[in-house]
Formats: C-alpha cells, sequence, structure tokens
C-alpha cells in the first residue's frame, strides 16, 4: 500500500524506522524488536542508508525481508550518493520486482573524509533531480521527503530552504517527513511556513526520545543538528545514570507526541535507533496499546 493512501485513510498515522545491522549477529535482535512493535499496529515501517550508501547492500536485504516475511508496509530509504543513474533504476526495479513501492527520497549524508557535496557522475545532483527521476520512471511509486524544522544544516538562508522543499513537493513528493526535533514550537513553525509557501501535503513529525548521555551529545552533532531545550538539558543534569536519563527522555518525548496529536499533526515518525523499548514506553505511558488507539 502506497504511504500517501494510508495518511489520506487516516486521521493521525504512526510509523517506526529501523536501520540495517552492522554485523550479522545483530540480524535476530533487530528482527526480535520489530517483532515487539508489530503489535502497535504501525501505519509503515522505513529503513535507512548508510552515510554515503554505505549499507546499500544491506538495506535492501533488510526491506526485502520485511516485505516478504511480515504485513508491514516498507518504505525504502534512497540517496543520491554514490549511484548513478542506471545504478538506481536498477535497484527501483529490483524493489518493484519484490512488491516495494515506497522509497524516501534524499539527497544523503556526504560520504566519509568528503566535505563538501559532489555530484556523482551520471547521478543526481539534488534530491529534488531524484524525486522526479522516480516519479517519471516508475510512477504507480510512492516517494516521500526530508524536512528540517530546525534547519538544513548546509541552507543558511531560511527562505530558499522552504523554496527547495517546494521543489521536491512540485517534483512529484507524496508527503513530508521531518529530522528529529526536541521543541514542538519548532515543527509548528515549520508547519505554518510551508503552509505560507503553498506546500499542501502532509508532514509527519519526527519523534527520537533520548535514551543515553552519549546518545545526546551524538544527537547534537549530527549532520543536521539538534536543538536540545534548556529544560530539557536541565531536566537531564538530574538524572543520576542512564536509566534515569531514559525515563526523562521518554517522558519528554511522550509529552511531544501528546501535544502533536493535540495539535492535529498528520502523522509522527519514531527513530527507534533499532531499539524497541523506548517506543513501547512512550505507547504505555500514554495508555494505549496500538498505534489506531493513539491516533483517536
Amino acid at each position: 500500500m502506497l504511504v500517501k493512501d494510508i495518511l489520506d485513510a487516516n486521521r493521525i498515522s504512526m510509523s517506526f524506522e529501523f536501520f540495517p545491522p552492522k554485523v550479522e549477529t545483530e540480524w535476530d535482535r533487530l528482527f526480535k524488536n520489530i517483532s515487539d512493535l508489530i503489535p502497535l499496529a504501525p501505519a509503515y515501517v522505513s529503513v535507512t542508508y548508510g552515510a554515503g550508501g554505505s549499507t546499500r547492500d544491506r538495506t535492501h536485504k533488510l526491506v526485502v525481508r520485511l516485505k516478504q516475511e511480515t504485513d508491514l508496509t516498507v518504505v525504502s530509504h534512497l540517496t543520491c550518493v554514490g549511484s548513478t543513474r542506471d545504478e538506481t533504476r536498477s535497484i527501483l526495479e529490483n524493489y518493484a520486482k519484490h512488491g516495494v513501492e515506497n522509497i524516501l527520497a534524499l539527497r544523503g549524508d556526504l560520504p566519509k573524509g568528503q566535505k563538501e557535496w559532489q555530484q556523482p557522475a551520471d547521478g543526481f545532483a539534488y534530491a529534488t533531480d531524484l524525486v522526479d527521476f522516480i516519479k517519471t520512471q516508475f510512477p504507480r511509486m510512492g516517494v516521500g521527503v526530508a524536512g528540517f524544522p530546525e534547519g538544513h544544516p548546509e541552507t543558511q538562508n531560511r527562505l530558499k530552504e522552504i523554496d527547495f522543499l517546494k521543489a521536491k513537493v512540485d517534483a512529484g513528493a507524496d508527503y513530508i517527513v521531518t529530522q528529529l526535533f526536541f521543541d514542538n514550537r519548532d515543527f509548528y513553525d515549520f508547519r505554518e511556513r510551508c503552509e505560507l509557501a503553498g506546500i499542501h501535503v502532509p508532514i509527519i513529525a519526527g519523534i527520537m526520545p533520548i535514551t543515553t548521555r552519549n546518545g545526546m551529545v551524538r544527537m547534537a552533532e549530527l549532520a543536521a543538528g539538534a536543538r536540545i531545550p534548556a529544560r530539557l538539558l536541565k531536566a537531564m543534569a538530574r538524572t543520576a545514570s542512564d536509566d534515569y536519563v531514559e525515563k526523562v527522555g521518554v517522558h519528554w518525548a511522550t509529552e511531544q507526541v501528546r501535544d502533536l496529536i493535540d495539535h492535529s499533526v498528520r502523522g509522527i515518525h519514531f527513530y527507534t535507533l533499532n531499539s524497541s523499548r523506548a517506543t513501547l514506553r512512550i505507547y504505555e505511558s500514554l495508555g494505549v496499546r496500538s498505534s489506531e488507539q493513539l491516533a483517536c
């Protein structure tokens, strides 16, 4: 099923993101966590690419396995990094053969050691070009794109940033999934600026609960950045151990989700980091057992 049809059919849609394991021994653990989350009835799940397309083969393996072994709607990330147009066409043909019909089209993070973006030979310069290619060559596929409530790290001009996002939508993107954020005001402002720019596709909020101190630091160091509000920092400073860090992080994320639902968000996308525990605790804190209840 296409994600755009799922979004049209539901007032609010909940979804989860996973990444392919780096070592073979982690596959069983990942599928155990996925199995724990399936009863929550997510609208769809997505699978990431590594920086520079470094996990391309493992991404394909996980996407196809999820499609074959579960009833989940699966979205595969696809980037412009390191792929020619012919290679991209081959990837999409393989997905179509296996019944995968949803793509999240991204420019992608820079390969390790590369400081400036370089368009691959016979590849795509921007995510807009990738969206246009998919919609032209594979018109039956659904396409989502990324949005940046706190601003894209490589676009200082926030007005141009929204123009670039609108170009992706005009090229055929069906919906927008945002990068993680910790202050809902950033999301509401972003959503309103999209509306003013004539962007009317569904905007899905990306939520990632903090579970460790190291994880919080890493979020702040991500290529896209992450602004940690002072109130959240104060709450974290009071914690005695990572066990309490996770409790504070889950509580904060739970309040974000509750507030987003109260403000009619079209969807919430949980960045799970391949662990089921934090997402399960958010649902438990909200007193619900499935995404259908959460969306009421």
